[in-house]
C-alpha cells in the first residue's frame, strides 16, 4: 500500500517486527496528516526501559504527541486486558490514534475482540512459575496449542493459568469472545513487512546503538529491582546486560546473546503476523 494514500479520517494501525522502522513510519503519518501515537508493545508500558525497549525518544515524542509509553512502574501487572481497557477510551479522542507496536495480540484483542476471562489467582500464577515450558504445554489442550505462540513462555504459561484457574482452554473462552472495540473494517491497518537479511542487519546494528546511548547505564540503575520473572525484565537485553552487569557475560557476549534473541524473537513475530494477519495490508519499512 502507498501510505500517502492513508485516509486521513480513519485510526491507523501499524505492526511490524522489532527495528523494522514501524514507530518512523507512525511518525511521518502523524506530521502529514495530524493524530495521537499510542503504544502496543508490552515492553515498551514500563517507565525503567527506553533505550534497551527502543522507546521513542524524547524527541521523537516532541514531533507528535505519544500515549501509553513508559507510563507503568517496573512493578505494575499488565496484559492484553489492561492494555484494551486503557487504549479504549483514546480511540475517541480529538486526534486520530495511530497505534503501532510489535505485540500482535494487543493489536487482535482490539480488531476480534477478548474474552472476558476471570483474573487469575495470585497462588496459581505463583505455581505456574515454578514449572518448566515443557510440563506447562503437557497441560494444554490441542485447540489451544493451534493458537498461541508455543516458543512464547508467557503466552503458555497465561493459557495453562486460564485453565488451571477456570476449567476451561484459553480456547473455549476465546469462542465466546465479544464483539471487537474497533473491527479491523473501520480502520486502516497495515503490516510493516521486511526483507529478513535487511531486518537481521538493523537487529545486529541497533543493540550496538543501544549500549552507546545509554543501556548499559540503564539496567545498573534497575540492578537492586531487578526481578527476572517480572514481564518488565523479561525485555529482550534487560537479562543479558544483567548477567554482564552481575559478571557471568563480558558486554561483547552480552550484545551478542541480545541480537541472537532479537532475530529469534523477529522471526516468530513475522511468522505470527503472516499467520493471524492476512487481512492486513503490507508496507514496506521506513528508510
Amino acid at each position: 500500500m502507498d501510505i500517502d494514500n492513508i485516509p486521513a479520517d480513519r485510526p491507523v494501525l501499524i505492526a511490524g517486527p522489532t527495528a523494522s522502522g514501524k514507530s518512523e513510519l507512525a511518525l511521518r503519518i502523524a506530521e502529514r496528516d495530524g493524530g495521537v501515537i499510542i503504544n502496543a508493545d508490552a515492553s515498551q508500558v514500563y517507565d525503567c526501559w527506553r533505550v534497551v525497549t527502543a522507546r521513542p525518544s524524547a524527541q521523537d515524542e516532541s514531533r507528535a504527541p505519544h500515549l501509553l509509553y513508559g507510563h507503568l512502574a517496573y512493578d505494575a501487572p499488565y496484559s492484553a486486558g489492561h492494555w484494551l481497557r486503557e487504549v479504549t477510551p483514546l480511540l475517541n479522542g480529538p486526534e486520530r490514534p495511530i497505534i503501532v507496536g510489535g505485540t500482535g495480540l494487543y493489536f487482535l484483542t482490539l480488531t476480534e475482540g477478548m474474552a472476558e476471562i476471570p483474573a487469575t489467582p495470585a497462588a496459581i500464577r505463583a505455581e505456574g512459575d515454578q514449572m518448566s515450558l515443557e510440563a506447562l504445554s503437557d497441560a494444554l489442550d490441542d485447540t489451544t496449542r493451534m493458537r498461541i505462540d508455543m516458543k512464547n513462555r508467557a503466552r503458555v504459561q497465561r493459557a495453562w493459568e486460564v485453565l488451571r484457574a477456570t476449567g476451561r482452554a484459553l480456547a473455549d473462552w476465546q469462542d465466546d469472545t465479544p464483539p471487537p472495540v474497533l473491527p479491523y473494517e473501520s480502520c486502516t491497518a497495515l503490516v510493516v513487512e521486511a526483507d529478513r537479511d535487511w531486518l537481521e542487519a538493523r537487529i545486529r546494528r541497533r543493540f550496538s546503538m543501544m549500549i552507546a546511548n545509554g543501556a548499559l547505564e540503564e539496567a545498573r540503575s534497575m540492578l537492586g529491582r531487578y526481578d527476572p520473572n517480572l514481564p518488565s525484565c523479561k525485555a529482550i537485553g534487560v537479562p543479558e546486560l544483567m548477567a554482564h552487569l552481575n559478571g557471568d557475560l563480558s558486554l561483547a557476549e552480552a550484545e551478542e546473546s541480545a541480537s541472537v534473541a532479537t532475530r529469534q524473537y523477529a522471526k516468530r513475530q513475522r511468522t505470527w503476523f503472516r499467520s493471524r494477519m492476512k487481512k492486513w495490508q503490507r508496507v514496506s519499512p521506513s528508510p
